[in-house]
């Protein structure tokens, strides 16, 4: 009834005269809103509801794939960094295992270093033996070294060979010299004496000494050969000894040499450095022991024996040449209390470097 009303209100003309041609235009009507009703199919709703999941998809997608680039850049720096640091490790603690390597090979070289002076300081204790009674191979000549032996004979002093220079220490000053190598000769009527040649390290001698002994040995030569040019055969007149073979000397007027007695050691070459000179046989010089080339010089076969001579009473009267000490037989250029003192040196330098190689590690990780 109230909505009747209303209307019957609505359509009350509003002038007293109605007017037959007004247009249904004029007339006011209430403004009704209506919303419009959408009607879709579950279809049509499910596209539009996923294309915006898709989209979102897409762009974060596309908004993680600079995220995920640059944390596998991170990571690989992270790696490239930390390979970085293990490596950089490893070279800070290098020198203290390199020092401390040395410090026990240099432990190694002075146990060794006592059991060579040790067998050494033994053989010399042994009792000496009779050369001409001992074997002549050379296996057992190896077993042999650093056994004192006692040979007999005479000196061929104009086969001498001079091995430096050499220096010793005479009262406190130094002085330069030579060794003297001499072919001992076996005597063919003396009881006891050598069988065949051996080369004797008679000791050392100084420079003026060797000098004087060369050119004494090379007057007597002048000598001798000059004597036998004035010797003629069969009582003839000088003009012979043009057209007849030279003449030798007879035993009777070579000069007599003093049997000697020599007690040395059986020794082997010496292994020079390789600052050391090549000897040069031709010129005579001579600056390192080479048994097989001094006795081939010598005119001896190559595995002539070696002996140094370490009888200090050998010649009291003559104070040349100076015999080798004993003892310095049983001494080494390092001696084993020189390698610990080495190796003292080695740990502490190894202490030391590995301290500051943790010390700078520490320091890192503080900054970090």
């Amino acid at each position: 009834m109230a909505f009747f009303f209303l209307l019957s209100k609505t359509l009350k003309p509003t002038n007293s005269s109605p007017d037959p041609r007004r247009s249904l235009s004029s007339l006011s009507f209430p403004l009704l809103h209506f919303s419009p009703i959408t009607i879709t199919s579950s279809s049509s709703s499910s596209s539009s509801s996923s294309a915006p999941t898709s989209a979102a998809a897409a762009a974060a997608a596309a908004s993680s794939s600079p995220l995920r680039h640059l944390h596998l850049r991170r990571k690989v720096r992270f790696s490239i960094q930390k390979e970085r640091g293990i490596w950089s490790k490893l070279f800070l603690f290098l020198p203290g295992a390199i020092t401390f390597g040395l410090g026990t090979w240099q432990l190694f070289r002075r146990q060794e270093k006592m059991e060579m002076l040790d067998y050494r300081k033994k053989r010399l204790e042994m009792e000496p033996i009779m050369w001409n009674e001992a074997p002549s191979t050379g296996e057992d000549l190896a077993s042999l070294e650093f056994r004192r032996v006692v040979c007999e004979g005479y000196f061929d002093e104009s086969k001498s060979i001079y091995v430096g220079p050499r220096s010793r220490s005479i009262s406190g000053v130094t002085e330069n010299g030579y060794y003297v190598i001499t072919p001992l000769v076996p005597r063919a009527t003396g009881h006891g004496s050598l069988q065949t040649p051996v080369l004797v390290n008679r000791g050392w001698v100084p420079r003026g000494w060797r000098d004087k002994n060369i050119k004494d040995s090379e007057n007597l030569e002048k000598a001798l050969e000059s004597k036998a040019a004035d010797i003629t055969p069969n009582g003839e007149g000088a003009w012979w000894r043009f057209w007849s073979k030279k003449p030798t000397v007879s035993k009777a007027e070579e000069p007599i040499t003093p049997t000697v007695k020599v007690i040395g050691v059986i020794r082997g070459s010496e292994k020079p450095s390789i600052f050391v000179p090549a000897n040069d046989p031709s010129t005579g010089q001579w600056f390192y022991v080479d048994v097989p080339m001094i006795a081939s010089a010598c005119g001896l076969p190559e595995n002539t024996v070696y002996i140094e001579d370490i009888n200090e009473d050998a010649n009291a009267t003559n104070p040349y040449p100076v015999p080798k000490d004993v003892n310095t037989l049983i001494r080494h250029s390092v001696m084993p209390q020189d390698h610990l003192n080495y190796t003292l040196t080695w740990y502490s330098l190894s202490a030391a470097v590995t301290f500051m190689a943790v010390k700078r590690i520490k320091a890192k990780k503080i900054r970090l």
